[in-house]
C-alpha cells in the first residue's frame, strides 16, 4: 500500500512527466493542458512504474525522492497511454 509521502512524490513526478509527454506530443508550449498533463503523467507514473518493476529496470523506483529515472518512468508510461488512446480511437472509429 502506498503511503502518504509515496503519492505526492508520484504527483509531482506525474505532472513532470505528463508535462514533457504532453510537450513533446503536441509539439506546443502548454501541451495538452494542465489536467489533461497531469492526468497524462499520473497514469504514465503508475503503468511506466510497474512495467520498469516487472521488467527490472531502472531499480528503486519507489523510493520518496525525485530522480530523473522516475521522470523517465513516468514519460515512457505516458507515451504508452498516449499509444493506446491513439489505438482505442483508430480502430473504435472503424467499427460499425
Amino acid at each position: 500500500m502506498a503511503t502518504l509521502d509515496q503519492l505526492i512524490v508520484w504527483a509531482i513526478v506525474g505532472l513532470i512527466g505528463g508535462s514533457l509527454a504532453g510537450r513533446l506530443y503536441a509539439w506546443d508550449k502548454q501541451g495538452l493542458g494542465r489536467v489533461r498533463n497531469l492526468a497524462l503523467g499520473l497514469a504514465g507514473a503508475v503503468i511506466g512504474g510497474l512495467l520498469f518493476r516487472i521488467f527490472g529496470i531502472l531499480p528503486d523506483l519507489d523510493r520518496i525522492s525525485i530522480s530523473l529515472r522516475d521522470v523517465v518512468a513516468a514519460v515512457v508510461g505516458a507515451f504508452l497511454v498516449l499509444a493506446s488512446i491513439w489505438l482505442w480511437t483508430k480502430y473504435s472509429a472503424k467499427a460499425p
